[in-house]
């Protein structure tokens, strides 16, 4: 294998499909990125850990076909160095040769013979195509309610339906629940039924990041009955839809408030922090108390102390004390892109909404912690 490619397309290439390598598998291969030549002017490359495979393909000057396996972290970190414009690979034996103007590494890889083989394709018979900017924006702002990367925990996933041309997202650890709903370009294979997948919320998040390196302002998304397809420029990621009924999260929105405060978010995100720094890290709670325009937090620890903070609040209602875990709070409040925020509630006990004032269509749900005397 023989061929010439531009710096910058590979170490974006590389960046891309890192994130589905494994460090410390038990299949050394799989911290590598599979390289092979496409044709007559492509490079494609692959790197997979089972759940999830990510393709892409870049432009490249083909002297001699092949493939090979390098260290995909080794590689990112060579061509990240490297000020030159244009980078030779060249194979022989079992060492590829990276050249510039005046460098030159060698690195040794593993066969491509065992790398796992990654299937891409799929049937066109069930595929949507949807703008990036919404779909990518609603990942962000539900991606953190749901659970951790557990393989088999479908609250770790993100449930995601696109009807006529409304796009709803949801997510959900069990302590809280964020739901999303954008209005976007319908252009599914079937737009009169809607387009359903429950897909992992770690595949979801790799997707947000590559967009950043990607220009496409479309992503296709093709599915079959166990396993997806997306597409974004030109690469692609294949994983496994998962598989199950997710909660009905609808049902658990409470439909009134009784109660509303509105406070600025970047007042509340500062006093929050500052209240943290006493908070026992055990169990993250911070105490709200609503009263009179005013909302005092408090945060205590029996090893380090307490410690209070006051912020201006629009609330007109009767005095409340709710707690909450504060981190819960934290990232919600630096997803949202609002200068005001409000929080809509009903009892010491009973799940509170958070809420930016200027977008009635995401909310991320909240369930209180209970206070001891």
């Amino acid at each position: 294998m023989k061929f010439v490619a531009n710096k910058d397309d590979l170490l974006n290439g590389i960046r891309i499909v890192e994130r589905a390598t494994v460090v410390k598998g038990l299949q050394p291969v799989l911290a590598n990125v599979l390289i092979e030549t496409v044709g007559e002017n492509q490079i494609k490359l692959t790197a997979t850990d089972f759940d999830l495979s990510i393709t892409t393909i870049i432009n490249a000057t083909i002297e001699t076909e092949g493939k090979y396996t390098l260290p995909a972290k080794k590689l990112g970190e060579i061509l990240a160095r490297l000020n030159d414009e244009l980078i030779k690979f060249e194979l022989k034996d079992s060492t590829i040769t990276i050249t510039g103007k005046k460098s030159k590494f060698d690195i040794i890889g593993i066969s491509a013979n065992e790398f796992p083989q990654v299937e891409e394709n799929i049937s066109e018979a069930d595929c949507m195509e949807i703008e990036t900017q919404p779909f990518t924006k609603a990942i962000r702002q539900v991606v953190s309610a749901a659970a951790g990367y557990e393989t088999n925990n479908l609250l770790s996933g993100i449930v995601c339906q696109v009807n006529k041309n409304i796009l709803e997202m949801a997510a959900t650890d069990g302590n809280r629940l964020a739901r999303v709903r954008e209005v976007v370009k319908n252009t599914s294979t079937d737009s009169e039924n809607p387009f359903e997948m429950l897909i992992s919320s770690k595949v979801l998040a790799e997707l947000s990041k590559i967009s950043t390196l990607t220009e496409s302002d479309i992503i296709k998304i093709c599915k079959e009955q166990k396993k997806i397809v997306i597409t974004i420029d030109k690469t692609k990621i294949i994983t496994r839809l998962m598989q199950g009924q997710f909660p009905k999260y609808n049902q658990l929105i409470p439909q009134t408030f009784p109660k509303e405060a509105v406070l600025d978010k970047n007042s509340l995100i500062s006093a929050l922090e500052r209240v943290a720094v006493m908070v026992n890290e055990k169990n993250s709670i911070v105490k709200f108390e609503f009263a009179d325009n005013t909302l005092k937090l408090s945060g205590y620890s029996p090893d380090a102390g307490n410690s209070e903070d006051e912020l201006d609040a629009k609330y007109t209602n009767e005095p409340l004390a709710i707690a909450f875990n504060y981190k819960f709070i934290l990232e919600f409040l630096k997803i949202v892109e609002a200068d005001e925020i409000k929080i809509q509630l009903n009892s010491p006990l009973s799940a509170t909404v958070f809420a930016p004032c200027s977008d009635e269509d995401y909310i991320y749900l909240v369930m209180p912690v209970q206070l001891r005397n």
